[in-house]
């Protein structure tokens, strides 16, 4: 589906300085949730997430992935369905990117919750895990994309964390880095 189909314009695109994210073509097996559910990430970031998660559990911490890899067809689907059910375009892409500008395309993003709140939602930021997060997610390459007030546009999404090497980098933490 393109996005002139969804009633989002290139206008809208670029007044809010909004990126294409090309889908992540080889993923892995991140986590698979209750449910059964295959959360996919690239290789690199599934190892990354890993060592958080378990950096977190040594801290007494649980994190779960509640989404991960998301294709371009799916972000698409989602939006299409939330247009469906009566919502406007310029309600829906405050909380969903376009399709194509979603960074779950990139397989190095996770939502992530922990247990006893509800999933995103933005109460995720009062708990020890969020707390965590803020504290040490970088020592593992993951940055907190949608901060408030962030320029793109999009609410605040305290769960939504992004696995950028180049944080590793730049830390010193890697020695594989240019």
């Amino acid at each position: 589906m393109k996005l002139e189909e969804l009633g989002i314009t290139h206008a809208e695109l670029r007044m809010r300085g909004l990126h294409p994210h090309p889908e992540a073509k080889l993923l892995q097996v991140a986590e698979v949730g209750k449910d059964g559910r295959e959360h996919l990430l690239i290789p690199e970031a599934a190892e990354a997430w890993r060592r958080l998660k378990f950096s977190a559990a040594q801290d007494g911490v649980t994190l779960f992935i509640v989404s991960a890899f998301r294709s371009v067809a799916r972000q698409a689907e989602i939006i299409d369905r939330k247009l469906k059910s009566g919502l406007g375009i310029e309600e829906i892409i405050k909380v969903n990117a376009p399709p194509g500008y979603s960074e779950h395309h990139t397989g190095r993003v996770v939502d992530l919750s922990t247990p006893g709140v509800r999933p995103l939602e933005i109460e995720f930021e009062t708990t020890p895990a969020f707390a965590w997060l803020q504290r040490n997610a970088t020592q593992f390459g993951f940055v907190l994309s949608y901060p408030p007030g962030n320029h793109q546009g999009y609410q605040y999404e305290p769960w939504h964390w992004n696995y950028r090497p180049g944080l590793l980098c730049d830390a010193g933490r890697r020695s594989d880095c240019d």
